[in-house]
């Protein structure tokens, strides 16, 4: 199973990634070896997740969430 996920960092912004394990994942950017992204804008929470049977259905989820504007990432992070 592979996740599709969003990170809430400290300063507000938020950052899209795919994983096979999301909590795993969101500790390793609390530890600042997730990304240079959550290296400087530290995580705060995790606040969404998506399942998908295949890497790439999620890795185009992922390009898909990264394109929009935040007002949208928001919406959806509010409807989940």
């Amino acid at each position: 199973m592979y996740y599709v996920y969003i990170i809430e960092c400290m300063d507000g912004s938020l950052y899209t990634g795919f994983t096979t394990d999301p909590a795993r994942r969101f500790k390793e950017h609390e530890a600042g070896m997730g990304s240079k992204y959550t290296g400087v804008h530290r995580p705060r929470k995790l606040v969404h997740t998506e399942s998908f049977s295949t890497r790439s259905l999620a890795m185009k989820r992922e390009a898909e969430i990264k394109s929009w504007p935040r007002g949208k990432k928001v919406a959806l992070i509010m409807t989940h």
